[in-house]
């Protein structure tokens, strides 16, 4: 059976490094770190998104900022919220929860968002200098992968990593960052999606296996090589009587089958979802503290 990857105990462990940072600051008499998160619009499962973001600065000590608009806002009346935002020196990051209506260009917003505030590192400049192995902010869900195997020892060089998913917020910088030349990184990286033939003739090759497809259950146990380490990016809700909500959670990978086979995996939930939020509130710190822009 695999070891399972705990990404909640490894976000825990990391927010209460951010707090006693913070509490150094404070001691310090320096700037307590402050995020910004605009949310447009009523959708659900990014209230409950912005909402965890917004306790989790308050669990590490930082202040916090939300701005609600509704889903009717003008592109251009966005745009200047975002710059009022770069321009007050009393915040540090910003982030813009995605979705956006249809009306608003994601990549215009995005772009509107100054590099050493964008802790969602989405921006340009950061992708770029992600690229480049420069100081940069990563984006989150990548860059909390990054730290789970730095945290559990996975070795990665010179190992074949296959990430299945070619999103501009997961897959794509995730081969990136196995490709770097560092730790983790110094992998020989192949990147597969919807449209790659043979996968599971490729899957069936990977010493580290990255699964954010979008599909529920979407890797079984026949694509895996025996001994491969597995994270699973998905988090898909189904119906299930048997819970007291009427659901329950599953990835991208058909768990069961696959902890049979891996050394190590990350569940879902409580596997790459936690770190999420870890290495945004980390990207803050950052950003309070000149480290990547100085």
């Amino acid at each position: 059976m695999a070891i399972l990857i705990d990404g909640k105990k490894t976000s825990q462990e990391i927010q209460s490094e951010i707090a006693g940072r913070v509490s150094e600051i404070k001691a310090e008499g320096g700037k307590v770190p402050h995020l910004a998160a605009i949310l447009v619009g009523n959708d659900g499962a990014s209230q409950t998104y912005v909402n965890a973001k917004v306790k989790a600065c308050e669990q590490v000590g930082f202040e916090s900022t939300l701005v609600r608009l509704e889903d009717t806002v003008s592109e251009e009346e966005l745009l200047k919220v975002v710059e009022d935002i770069n321009e007050n020196p009393e915040i540090d990051g910003l982030i813009v929860q995605l979705p956006l209506p249809n009306h608003i260009s994601v990549e215009k917003v995005t772009d509107k968002i100054k590099p050493e505030k964008d802790v969602d590192g989405f921006t340009p400049s950061n992708v770029g200098r992600m690229a480049l192995n420069w100081p940069a902010y990563v984006a989150a869900t990548p860059y909390g992968i990054i730290e789970l195997l730095k945290r559990y020892n996975i070795e990665t060089s010179g190992k074949h990593c296959v990430v299945i998913g070619r999103s501009h917020i997961v897959g794509s910088p995730m081969s990136i960052l196995m490709a770097r030349n560092g730790y983790p990184g110094n992998s020989t990286v192949t990147l597969t999606h919807s449209r790659t033939v043979n996968l599971s003739e490729i899957t069936q090759t990977a010493d580290i296996l990255i699964v954010a497809i979008g599909k529920p259950e979407f890797v079984t146990a026949n694509m895996v090589k025996p001994g491969a380490v597995v994270i699973d990016v998905g988090i898909h809700r189904i119906a299930d009587t048997s819970k007291k909500s009427g659901f329950r959670l599953i990835g991208d990978v058909k768990f069961g089958e696959v902890a049979e086979k891996a050394s190590a995996i990350t569940p879902v939930p409580g596997g790459v979802g936690p770190m999420t939020i870890a290495s945004l509130l980390y990207n803050t710190l950052l950003a309070a503290e000149k480290k990547v822009y100085g």
